[in-house]
């Protein structure tokens, strides 16, 4: 029986303890500067203070709106221009932040998909025009998060990599680093990350949250992601209002490289095309 209580109180603290450590991954930033337009560098004011690095990219040609970036975990905002790029292309003048303990903006040991979120509204306070909104991965999750408090400053949303339901997305997650690890040790370090969130993580689902989002929505996703497999992109595509989601999967990719299949720049150019004139207003 004392066995069995160490054995249980070992368990415990260690999936707390890796609960905590997982918030602390190293980050793995890229360097990848814009080559296109103008190009303005500065510091935006986050929620806690803080100060979001953001890049500002006007196009060579009059504009037809905005386009705001989000990357994903441990990422930067170079993580974005790729992406971009194809927008820039389009005449969209793009912005690309780093998240808070990201890049070089301002350490928030406790970054999560609310934390994400607040960093787009930020962004979008500033801005203070409707914007169409990119998110990849937890990128993408808070910016369903932000679309669905503020539906009056989007005008496309584009979903890059997200998965579903929050709760599953990370177990699939730990799954796809190591079997035993996401197992045995994963269902314990949601449940502690789920404390955390103060039991909130199923109310901030994307799935949860599409019925509220109205606008024109992109999905991307990898046919090949192990970290959210594809049945994920197809269940979040059927939780909009309407079929008011389309989904674009790229062929052999995986998590982060769908943005890479040589379709993408057209899917994007269709999608933007359908919903916002050549002006810039929507349709």
């Amino acid at each position: 029986m004392g066995f069995l209580i160490v054995a249980v109180a070992t368990y415990l603290l260690l999936t707390l303890f890796l609960a905590y450590l997982l918030h602390q991954i190293p980050r793995r930033p890229v360097q990848d500067r814009p080559d296109w337009g103008h190009i303005k560098d500065i510091q935006i004011p986050a929620v806690d203070g803080g100060m979001l690095e953001t890049w500002i990219v006007e196009p060579d040609m009059p504009s037809r709106g905005t386009v705001l970036l989000a990357h994903g975990w441990s990422r930067n905002r170079d993580r974005m221009t790729s992406r971009a790029r194809v927008f820039g292309k389009l005449g969209f003048k793009t912005v690309l932040h780093s998240a808070r303990d990201h890049g070089n903006s301002t350490p928030n040991r406790s970054m999560t998909a609310l934390r994400f979120a607040e960093d787009i509204e930020a962004i979008l306070n500033w801005l203070d025009e409707p914007v169409l909104l990119y998110g990849h991965s937890a990128g993408a999750a808070g910016a369903i998060l932000a679309a669905s408090r503020h539906p009056d400053r989007i005008r496309l949303l584009f979903l890059e990599g997200c998965y579903a339901r929050s709760k599953e997305g990370l177990r699939s997650l730990y799954r796809g680093v190591n079997p035993v690890f996401g197992w045995v040790l994963g269902p314990m370090i949601v449940f502690w990350m789920d404390v955390y969130y103060r039991f909130q993580m199923d109310t901030i689902s994307p799935v949860r949250l599409a019925p509220t989002v109205n606008v024109p929505v992109l999905i991307i996703h990898g046919e090949k992601d192990q970290n959210f497999p594809l049945h994920h992109a197809w269940r979040l595509r059927d939780s909009f209002p309407g079929g008011g989601a389309e989904l674009f999967v790229a062929t052999g990719s995986n998590h982060s490289s769908a943005s890479l299949d040589a379709r993408y720049p057209d899917a994007i150019k269709s999608f933007v095309s359908r919903h916002i004139k050549e002006g810039g207003c929507s349709n």
